[in-house]
């Protein structure tokens, strides 16, 4: 288990961390969202030992890591700067940490989970190339790889799949899943990237200005944002947010529609409705918004369409037969789904809307 209690880190007069508190259960495949600059690698440098905390406590299977060295704290990090050593080969870059006095293995035993390692990874054929020889994707997964041969009580992974193309990150997602779910090791995964928190966290924690804003199961960060900023996050195309304002039955949108939402506000009060694009639907039952088409982008075998609902445009993926034939201007009936609408609080100059109500179930 990795838990951090008010852990406070500045640079200067720059704060990396404010008071965050996060904890990683045993066995979990954690990932840690957010923008660059949010205090992600601080975070994992930070249980790692590589940078000491001002105020607050590090622990470790419930151990406080106070004056811990790195090297002693059993945990094994993946940069995402790479960090290897140039001029050696793939296998001997990957047999390092087997070769450390704590770690030292017999060299069949240490070939034979190299050799595994390496062919999970889609390196097995590199073995013999110096690094230095490689593209910064396969050094990627070298550096990947020197993390998982070792024994551990934790990984640290600060965005390890940054560098490779499309194809392969997808390939490599399934794998990192495969592999905490064999080996059950307590993984603190850092990404930027909110499919891939999705996709590959047992749980997820968005990380801004240094703390921790929401933490919980893809399906609490999707259904139930804490605020906008954590709706916007999530998704893509992006969550529509339609200024509105609390009636006596729900509220009713800029564009005069009327949307069956619970507010736990006063009528009158402005609000923000959240609609995904997914739960809108063109030219479904129960029009509730009409507007025209902005503009059309196909996307295979979809659609996304952007329409103009009065002063505001909302994005949503439509199948083609549904969409190919619609131009700029064409006008358009959408189709919510009212069980999956959220509401917020109005956004404030640098502070998101809070989520204050939910949808009629």
């Amino acid at each position: 288990m990795i838990a951090l209690r008010g852990v406070r880190k500045a640079f200067g007069r720059t704060v990396a961390l404010d008071g965050l508190d996060l904890e990683v259960r045993e066995g979990e495949f954690f990932c840690l969202l957010g923008p660059s600059g949010a205090g992600k690698t601080t975070t994992l440098k930070t249980v790692a030992g590589l940078e000491r905390p001002d105020a607050g406590s590090v622990l470790l299977d419930g151990e406080d890591m106070a004056g811990v060295e790195p090297y002693d704290r059993g945990v094994a990090m993946c940069f995402e700067s790479y960090a290897l050593y140039p001029h050696r080969s793939v296998y001997d870059n990957l047999a390092s940490p087997l070769r450390s006095p704590r770690h030292r293995l017999p060299a069949a035993e240490a070939r034979d989970r190299i050799g595994a390692v390496a062919g999970l990874l889609g390196i097995g054929g590199l073995l013999d190339r110096p690094v230095d020889r490689l593209s910064n994707g396969q050094r990627q997964r070298v550096a990947l790889g020197r993390v998982l041969v070792r024994p551990a009580r934790a990984f640290l992974l600060d965005e390890p799949l940054s560098h490779l193309d499309a194809r392969l990150r997808q390939r490599m997602r399934a794998e990192l899943k495969a592999i905490g779910a064999v080996r059950r090791t307590t993984t603190l995964y850092v990404t930027h990237d909110a499919v891939e928190a999705l996709a590959l966290g047992d749980r997820v924690g968005v990380i801004r200005d240094g703390r921790i804003v929401q933490t919980g199961t893809r399906e609490d960060v999707w259904h139930r944002p804490c605020d906008t900023e954590v709706a916007r996050a999530f998704g893509r195309p992006r969550i529509n947010l339609l200024p509105a304002a609390v009636t006596e039955t729900g509220v009713r949108t800029d564009g005069g529609a009327d949307l069956p939402v619970r507010a736990e506000a006063p009528a009158g009060t402005e609000v923000l409705v959240g609609v995904r694009p997914r739960d809108l639907t063109l030219h479904g039952e129960g029009h509730r918004l009409t507007g025209t088409v902005y503009v059309t982008e196909v996307l295979g075998r979809s659609v996304e369409v952007t329409v103009r609902l009065g002063g505001q445009r909302v994005s949503l993926v439509a199948p083609r037969a549904d969409a190919a034939r619609l131009r700029p201007d064409d006008p358009v009936g959408l189709s919510v789904r009212p069980e999956n609408l959220l509401l917020f609080e109005a956004d404030r100059p640098g502070r998101p809307g809070r989520r204050i109500g939910k949808s009629a179930r």
